[in-house]
């Protein structure tokens, strides 16, 4: 007698779901595979190379046999450059000892969250929201609390709006701000009262800083710098989009030695450390010049601007100015009722198909009358791309 092959799978992995981004990128690369021009505004993957400076330093860690095993939680040799680089840009202290290297932030945010948040514990997560952040919650038996900001207030979130979502269950905030999706920046008052609160509650944030350096007006600002922000405060960040890193995997956390050790138990029976060689690449990155920054900003800022002029010319669509990172984030709601859409996955997926560009649906980062679209891609692809969008709108009659 044959046995029934094993089909049931861990109840926790029902709590999550594909990350919506991914889909769509995978979805535009089937096209492309099949012969199709698509344009691509879905994936927050600057097109600009990575760095010369950076690339020859993976070029020599090679050539110099730095191909072996590092700790789990990154050499000492990066998470010096790590620490030395918050320092100059945000004015902190922090040692070696408080920060980990992570195989890419996102899995340092998982880490985070499955070192701190237990079964029922709340996390607020003001929307919209990175996509990853809920399910990463979820799948910890965690709760997401999600606290609504509108595009009146420019979907910065405020500390008066998070108050009202705080229990006692609450355990930790999630902060990201430059935002993705919306490129909504949290003036800094605000930030301070937001931690001025958890503090008072014993509240961890969770301060997501990968867009940090890219910010079109102000200076960059680090929660982690205020007064007591070390107890408080963990620093989630990445080398992915700050130095056109994204395939090279690195990113890291700063807080206080019992989280990041705890992170470091999890890494050693996960990822192991992150790849030998990109961390090589990563300190010539944090040490060497940061030029790129500036050059990489100077671009994204005319593309913003062009990208928001031709998205507010479109019949039925608004657009706010995004303050920092890449992504603009349109309302579309005024062409619903149009050509039989009502929602943005409809819109998405006809916008796919009969016009060949990728956005994503509101619905993936907690809206249902938006979608985002990154311009961290070349002018050229941007006019082509927003053509396309226009002469489909226009369509939708």
């Amino acid at each position: 007698m044959t046995a029934a092959p094993p089909t049931a799978l861990a109840e926790r992995i029902s709590r999550i779901s594909v990350s919506a981004t991914m889909k769509v990128a995978a979805d535009a690369d089937r096209l492309r595979r099949e012969g199709h021009d698509v344009v691509d505004f879905s994936v927050g993957e600057p097109d600009f190379p990575t760095p010369a400076n950076v690339k020859q330093a993976a070029i020599d860690a090679i050539n110099n046999n730095f191909t072996k095993y590092t700790p789990a939680g990154g050499t000492a040799e990066l998470k010096g450059a790590i620490c030395a680089r918050h320092k100059t840009d945000y004015g902190t202290d922090y040692s070696p000892a408080e920060c980990a290297v992570t195989v890419g932030g996102k899995f340092g945010i998982f880490a985070v969250v499955q070192a701190l948040i237990a079964e029922g514990d709340e996390v607020i997560i003001p929307v919209p929201y990175w996509v990853s952040f809920a399910d990463i919650v979820n799948y910890a038996g965690g709760k997401a609390v999600f606290v609504e900001s509108t595009e009146a207030e420019g979907f910065a979130v405020s500390a008066e709006k998070i108050a009202a979502a705080i229990t006692p269950r609450t355990k930790a905030i999630i902060v990201n701000s430059p935002s993705n999706p919306s490129g909504a920046v949290i003036p800094t008052e605000e930030l301070k009262k937001i931690f001025a609160l958890a503090a008072e509650k014993g509240i961890w944030i969770l301060a997501d800083e990968c867009y940090c350096r890219f910010l079109y007006e102000g200076e960059p600002f680090s929660m982690a710098s205020l007064p007591g922000g070390k107890d408080n405060v963990i620093v989630m960040g990445s080398l992915s989009k700050t130095y056109a890193m994204t395939g090279w995997r690195v990113g890291f956390l700063l807080g206080p030695k019992f989280v990041i050790n705890a992170c470091g138990k999890l890494l050693t029976h996960s990822t192991s450390n992150p790849n030998s060689i990109a961390q090589k690449a990563a300190v010539e990155a944090l040490k060497g010049s940061q030029e790129s920054i500036t050059i990489m900003l100077a671009e994204f800022r005319k593309r913003r601007d062009y990208t928001l002029e031709r998205l507010r010319a479109m019949p039925g669509v608004t657009a706010q100015t995004p303050q920092g990172a890449f992504y603009a984030y349109p309302n579309i709601s005024g062409v619903f009722g149009k050509g039989g859409i009502h929602t943005p996955m409809e819109f998405s997926s006809r916008l796919l198909s009969e016009a060949l560009v990728t956005v994503v649906p509101g619905e993936a980062f907690g809206t249902h009358e938006h979608v985002r679209l990154s311009y961290a891609t070349s002018m050229e692809e941007l006019k082509k791309g927003l053509d396309r969008i226009e002469e489909f709108v226009k369509k939708l009659g």
